[in-house]
C-alpha cells in the first residue's frame, strides 16, 4: 500500500475540507472529498477507505445542536458501515465540529467498546462567545492514541463556540484518565502543566481536556485544529520569529498527526 485512502466527509456547512485534504497529502495519503449525500445514497462506501475524517465547520448549521444532525444520520443510516470501520481498527480523526459529531454518536469515548452510548458533551464556552485563538496543548505520552505517537506538545488554533468538555457522569473522567484516553489538555505557555486559566483554556473544559481517544487509540477527537498548522507560515508569530532570528520549522506541528495515521495503516 503506497498511499492509503483517506475519506474526508464534506457538505452541509462543513468547511475545513481543503486544509484536511492537504494535510493528508503532506502525510503521503490519498485523500478523497465526498459529500455526505453521496455517502447516504450509497454512491461511496466509507469502508472503501482506510482512514476517515470528520472535519470542522458547522454541519447542518448546527441546528438542534452542534454536530447533532450529522450524528443522527450516521446512527440511523450508516451505523453498520461505521461499526465495520471501527471494528477493523481503521483510524478516525474527529476535529472540532467532527468531535462534536463523534461524541453525539457515542463513538467517543467508547468506554468498554460501547460505541453507541453518549456519555459526554461539548457545551457552550464559559466565555459565552466564539473563541478563535491559538492554544498550547500538553500531550499524554502514555495514551494509546495512534495519532499522537511521539508528539510531546502541540500548538494549534481553536475556532468554536461550543468546545467545553463536560459530563455529568461522575466516574467518566476518572476512567478516561485511568485508561489514558485523555490525549491532549490545554496547557500553559511552556506546554508543561494543564491549565484552567482563560485564555489558555479557551472554553472552560473540565480537567483542561482538549481531546480524547477511544480505548483502542484509533479514534481521536479534539477541539483544536491540527490541519490549520501545516507550514511554518501558519504560525501566528512567524514574522516576529523570523525578525528576531529564530529558525522556522520545516513543517507545522499538525503534520505529524496525519503522518502517524498513515504509518499506522501501512503497518496494519
Amino acid at each position: 500500500m503506497k498511499r492509503p485512502k483517506a475519506l474526508i466527509i464534506t457538505g452541509d456547512g462543513l468547511n475545513c475540507e481543503d486544509e484536511t485534504k492537504y494535510a493528508f497529502e503532506l502525510a503521503k495519503a490519498e485523500p478523497k472529498l465526498v459529500h455526505i449525500t453521496n455517502i447516504l445514497d450509497g454512491d461511496y462506501k466509507i469502508n472503501d477507505a482506510q482512514m476517515l475524517a470528520f472535519i470542522g465547520g458547522f454541519a447542518n448549521g448546527d441546528h438542534l445542536g452542534a454536530g447533532t444532525v450529522q450524528a443522527v444520520r450516521f446512527r440511523h443510516k450508516l451505523w453498520d458501515d461505521l461499526q465495520e470501520f471501527i471494528e477493523g481498527k481503521k483510524p478516525i480523526l474527529a476535529i472540532c465540529n467532527g468531535f462534536q459529531t463523534a461524541v453525539n454518536m457515542g463513538i467517543l469515548p467508547g468506554i468498554d467498546k460501547d460505541y453507541r452510548k453518549r456519555s459526554m458533551t461539548l457545551m457552550t464556552n464559559d466565555s459565552g462567545v466564539f473563541e478563535d485563538r491559538w492554544v498550547y496543548l500538553k500531550t499524554n505520552p502514555d495514551s494509546p492514541c495512534i495519532w499522537t505517537k511521539g508528539i510531546k506538545k502541540l500548538f494549534a488554533p481553536v475556532r468554536h463556540g461550543e468546545g467545553k468538555f463536560y459530563t455529568q457522569e461522575e466516574d467518566l473522567i476518572d476512567k478516561l484518565f485511568e485508561n489514558n484516553q485523555v490525549v491532549v489538555q490545554y496547557a500553559n505557555q511552556n506546554f508543561a502543566k494543564p491549565t484552567m486559566d482563560y485564555h489558555l483554556n479557551p472554553n472552560g473544559s473540565l480537567e483542561s481536556i482538549a481531546g480524547i481517544c477511544d480505548e483502542t487509540g484509533t479514534i481521536f477527537g479534539l477541539m483544536p485544529h491540527p490541519e490549520a498548522y501545516l507550514h511554518a507560515h501558519n504560525h501566528p508569530d512567524w514574522t516576529y520569529l523570523k525578525a528576531i532570528g529564530k529558525k522556522l520549522p520545516k513543517e507545522g506541528q499538525g503534520v505529524k498527526i496525519f503522518k502517524n495515521a498513515v504509518k499506522y495503516v501501512k503497518e496494519m
